[in-house]
């Protein structure tokens, strides 16, 4: 007997050559987050805890920067678990902050965080707001797992006011590696995420065309800032949690979707981490940070 499992609702079943096609009932993936399994999981909270650490210092001046007068109404575009909404409401004690995102249990745990914000659960596709109700967009993490990365930046400018301003990480996995390990990072990242985003409908690789999105749309005074997150600026410790994360949370889906076999999945990830923990070891991920004015 041989089982083959297709990527939809169906089983194929061989048996001395006879073919059984078993419906199965499962929960349908939502279509505007293809990554919804994987933002799920537990590994997705402390990944959130860890890249906050490790990004808001160099981020934060951005924000400074860009925010005179500072803003009176901010969204928070897939805010998790409020790790940035609560700096965000630090940074701005006077402003009036909003978060959403599609995982109700991300949302729990940012009402805990911040329970004067407002958090509900919306499609960063299609956002519940009037046109220019906020003066401050934000959007972390979230466009490389969603099927329309376009779409989520015109949303977001269509809620923008006037003059209002966008900021946005827009995450490219070809912007990371690190030395010394045995089987070279690139060999990683210069090939998986291209498959497992061709395989789940994402674009893994939009951080170098958001330049061209924001254009097109018409935004004014459109910049990037790099945050450099890298052994020597974070703490080892730090950068090593968020690999791990990412370990936990798509080893099964990266040997799912892409084929590669799971012994050099897990080889590849453990010699990262090992290096990014090495001190004679170098680690790099570059984050691009755009920002844009309506």
């Amino acid at each position: 007997m041989v089982a083959r499992r297709a990527r939809g609702r169906e089983l194929a079943v061989v048996h001395g050559g006879n073919k059984t096609t078993i419906t199965l009932v499962c929960k349908p993936m939502n279509p505007s987050s293809p990554q919804a399994r994987e933002m799920a999981d537990e590994s997705m909270v402390r990944n959130l805890a860890a890249q906050a650490e490790a990004i808001w210092p160099q981020e934060r001046p951005i924000f400074e920067r860009n925010s005179r007068p500072p803003p009176k109404h901010v969204l928070d575009v897939g805010c998790g678990t409020g790790e940035i909404t609560k700096r965000l409401a630090e940074l701005f004690p006077e402003a009036t902050l909003t978060g959403i995102d599609l995982e109700e249990p991300h949302l729990e745990k940012a009402r805990q965080k911040l329970p004067e914000a407002t958090f509900r659960r919306a499609d960063a596709l299609a956002l519940p707001f009037e046109d220019e109700s906020f003066d401050l967009a934000v959007c972390r993490h979230l466009t490389q797992a969603v099927p329309d990365a376009k779409k989520v930046l015109a949303e977001m400018q269509r809620v923008l006011k006037p003059n209002g301003r966008m900021h946005v990480i827009s995450e490219d996995y070809g912007m990371l590696w690190c030395h010394p390990t045995e089987l070279d990072s690139d060999g990683f990242w210069q090939r998986i995420p291209h498959l497992f985003g061709k395989a789940i409908g994402c674009d893994l690789y939009v951080g170098r065309k958001t330049y061209t999105y924001l254009h097109d749309l018409g935004m004014k005074d459109i910049a990037v800032d790099y945050v450099v997150v890298d052994t020597l600026r974070v703490a080892r410790e730090t950068f090593a949690r968020i690999w791990e994360a990412w370990r936990d949370g798509y080893t099964d889906s990266i040997v799912e979707y892409t084929r590669t076999p799971r012994q050099e999945v897990e080889q590849r990830w453990r010699e990262m981490i090992d290096c990014v923990r090495d001190p004679r070891g170098y680690a790099l991920w570059q984050v691009p940070v755009w920002t844009a004015v309506k």
